[in-house]
């Protein structure tokens, strides 16, 4: 696929994680993050395990399944392992290509680099899980 590093920021706009995300932190992203290919049945990330990185799904599609149940469905424009860009704990499911599937991919290492040049990156991030995680809490309740 090889997108362009202009290419890969437009794609970062359009997710909920980075789109508050200055046009300047997402181009700094997006030099970051690197295209990576899975064949079919390929597991991408597995619950249990330290991994570091974040993916978003350019083509194909992806399952995520935790404890042998599929909790979601996963295709272009998808994202997981948001939260091991800030944090080194076992990952609560594991991911697996359904198809061949590529990813724009993150490693935490970059992003942490990232941040001290970007600090406004990591505020933006923050804003957004803040924002998800008040929708979860809010489901739950009612």
């Amino acid at each position: 696929m090889a997108l362009s590093a202009t290419q890969r920021a437009h794609l970062l706009a359009g997710v909920g994680l980075f789109s508050a995300t200055t046009a300047k932190g997402r181009a700094a992203i997006a030099k970051q993050a690197v295209e990576v290919e899975f064949p079919t049945g390929r597991r991408i990330a597995r619950q249990g395990e330290i991994e570091t990185g974040f993916f978003l799904v350019l083509t194909g599609s992806a399952s995520v399944v935790r404890d042998g149940e599929v909790l979601a469905h996963l295709g272009p424009g998808d994202f997981f392992g948001e939260l091991s860009l800030l944090e080194r704990l076992p990952r609560i499911a594991s991911v697996t290509a359904d198809e061949p599937t590529t990813c724009l991919a993150l490693p935490s290492w970059e992003f942490q680099r990232l941040l001290a040049t970007e600090p406004g990156v990591a505020a933006a991030m923050l804003k957004e899980v803040a924002r998800r995680l008040r929708a979860v809490t809010i489901d739950h309740r009612h």
